[in-house]
């Protein structure tokens, strides 16, 4: 109140019931204080009070909505919870009458003075507000008030509501409506329009309500609760906050806070649910604030993240948290993250290539898109000599089993001079330049739809085109489509193309290129000696089982793989009568394993197992 209200000004109190707060505007020099109310009680009460103490200090018996007061005879008229008691609801009547009681307002305030509101502003107050005074050349300012919802909050057992102070400055002639709100800190924001107004109101509202159930239930039983924090004024996400609960345990510390260093957070472990259950386990708490740092923010270093944070992990802890919060990350630093290029595409979007310094101090680059953050399209480990991506090193797990897949064709007894290998969907390329790099006896044709990628994957992730390795700029289907009426024949047909559509639950393929149609010309196009390899990512186990379903109707031989982390499932499918003895075919499994990391070893120095043989044959599924 100190910032809207002078000693020098002349104050109008509507409304004061029993409240102290003119007295201790009092106290501090605010000597020219008016108070009315509409109950002769409260004011005979008051007038007892403070006779003695504050002699100065009116209290008139008075109805706000028809005042006795000459025209611009105040330059501040407070309003303490007034507003609040007047506006029960939405009915004619009301609504009249605080019309009214915005007309006396706006008629004893002088030029230049304001009338301050203490509220909640609940929908239909705010409502009111918004419509009356930014229309009648106010200017209008919200500003939430932390310092009450602390003091409640330190006595209420219920959800502890924002509490805010409205500001409304009487001017003579406003060519343009100033709406503004400071939800914190010093920084005004101007508002676009009365919706990004209430737009701000309710978030903050929505947030401590989730806040005040956070405080006083666990959510082991839930689904996680997801919070984006910006900082104050701002409309960019600079914090995401995940709070993970289990059941409380002996021994388990009660709450803490983990921050992801940047450039980890779409690692699996703090992209995925099932990933941030498996850390708050292994962190021994029984509540666990998983914080994930974005891109296009400055952030100093853990300590100052720390500072940011304070507040806010201290407002998620259980009510009865005494202990001091405990920060956890991985090592002393923030992490490093630099942008390399942004780019946008007509087909993917916006998106953005970064290198960033990954575990054992290795840097790596990535390419993601920003309709979906949190998740890896194509990573490369670079070379410490030059920072060249490395085109030996898979980065991504699943195109090492899609590998697999690869060698198992090319090991047969009646092998060919040349395989020609199609990948559906190149992102940055890091398949295609491994399988290049590795096997002398394929041609691979890679097709991609959107050129941006292409562009990507030569610049920045060491793509190179030549007589083996082709790179199609055209939609995957038709390619297909095309070749089986073209009467082509290819030896394997990788899938390896994400779905820009989520809402399904399966990111990779979309859709249409698991349909019967798409499926067939794969059927046609590799024969009866080919291999089909699928990455399905699918989280409706509905839709999974529908398109294991739809492969198999199409391909006698289907064999799968479920990545131990990743939701990646690496689909084997063929219609090769070679491989129809399911023990004969889990023998050549393991052999195309074991032929695998033999190959790799002698192609790239200080290669471990490409993959692990024992873990892959445990866990795959073969079609008998």
């Amino acid at each position: 109140l100190h910032k809207y209200i002078k000693p020098k000004d002349k104050i109008l109190m509507v409304g004061c019931g029993n409240s102290k707060l003119s007295m201790d505007l009092y106290d501090v020099g605010i000597k020219q204080i008016v108070n009315i109310d509409i109950s002769q009680v409260v004011i005979k009460q008051m007038i007892e009070m403070n006779k003695s103490q504050r002699p100065d200090m009116v209290f008139e018996k008075m109805d706000a909505t028809a005042m006795l007061y000459e025209n611009e005879e105040f330059s501040v008229v407070l309003d303490k919870g007034t507003l609040d008691a007047l506006m029960t609801d939405e009915t004619d009547d009301i609504k009249a009458t605080v019309q009214k009681y915005f007309l006396e307002i706006d008629r004893v305030l002088r030029n230049g003075g304001r009338y301050i509101c203490i509220s909640l502003l609940q929908e239909h107050i705010l409502k009111i507000l918004l419509e009356y005074f930014p229309k009648n050349n106010f200017m209008f300012r919200i500003v939430r008030c932390f310092e009450a919802e602390q003091k409640t909050a330190e006595t209420s057992e219920g959800a502890v509501m924002p509490v805010f102070l409205i500001v409304a400055t009487k001017l003579q002639k406003l060519p343009l409506k100033v709406l503004e709100v400071c939800m914190g800190g010093e920084t005004i924001r101007r508002c676009s329009g009365e919706e990004d107004v209430v737009e701000s109101i309710v978030s903050a509202q929505k947030a401590a309500l989730v806040f005040s159930g956070l405080q006083k239930g666990n959510i082991a039983n839930s689904n996680e609760v997801k919070i984006e924090l910006c900082q104050p004024n701002s409309i960019e996400t600079r914090y995401t906050v995940y709070i993970v609960d289990q059941p409380p345990a002996r021994g388990n510390k009660k709450y803490a806070a983990f921050i992801i260093p940047q450039g980890r957070e779409v690692e699996w472990l703090f992209s995925t649910p099932e990933g941030r259950k498996k850390l708050l386990g292994s962190c021994g708490c029984n509540r666990l604030a998983i914080i994930a740092l974005h891109r296009n923010q400055t952030y100093k270093s853990l300590d100052v993240v720390k500072e940011e944070l304070e507040e806010t992990v201290k407002n998620l802890a259980p009510l009865d948290m005494k202990e001091k919060i405990l920060f956890m990350s991985l090592g002393n630093e923030i992490g490093q993250r630099s942008t390399v290029y942004k780019g946008e595409s007509n087909l993917s979007g916006d998106f953005v290539v970064e290198d960033f310094e990954g575990n054992n101090g290795k840097a790596f680059r990535r390419l993601i898109f920003m309709s979906n953050p949190f998740v890896t399209q194509s990573e490369a480990l670079l070379d410490s000599s030059g920072g060249n991506p490395d085109t030996t090193y898979l980065a991504c797990q699943h195109h090492s089993f899609m590998s697999v897949g690869v060698n198992l064709l090319t090991q047969q007894k009646n092998q060919k001079k040349n395989y020609h290998v199609v990948v559906i969907g190149l992102g940055g390329g890091g398949l295609c330049t491994f399988l290049h790099k590795i096997f002398r006896n394929i041609t691979i044709t890679a097709v991609e739809i959107d050129e941006a990628m292409v562009k990507v994957a030569e610049n920045y992730f060491s793509l190179k085109q030549d007589e083996k390795l082709k790179v199609v700029v055209e939609d995957g289907i038709e390619y297909l489509k095309r070749s089986a009426e073209n009467g082509n024949h290819f030896d394997a047909i990788l899938f390896d193309v994400d779905s820009k559509d989520l809402s399904l639950g399966m990111s990779c393929p979309p859709k249409k290129f698991v349909e019967e149609e798409t499926l067939k010309a794969v059927q046609k196009l590799i024969g009866s000696s080919g291999l089909f390899i699928l990455n399905l990512v699918c989280r409706n186990e509905e839709l999974r089982n529908q398109v294991l379903e739809d492969v198999r109707k199409l391909f006698k031989i289907c064999d799968y793989y479920k990545l131990s982390e990743d939701l990646n499932e690496i689909v084997y499918c063929q219609n090769n009568n070679l491989f129809a003895d399911a023990k004969k075919r889990k023998s050549d499994w393991q052999t195309a394993c074991k032929g695998l990391n033999k190959i790799c070893k002698k192609t790239c120095l200080d290669y471990n197992d490409i993959v692990e043989v024992v873990e892959f044959m445990d866990d795959l599924k073969i079609n008998s």
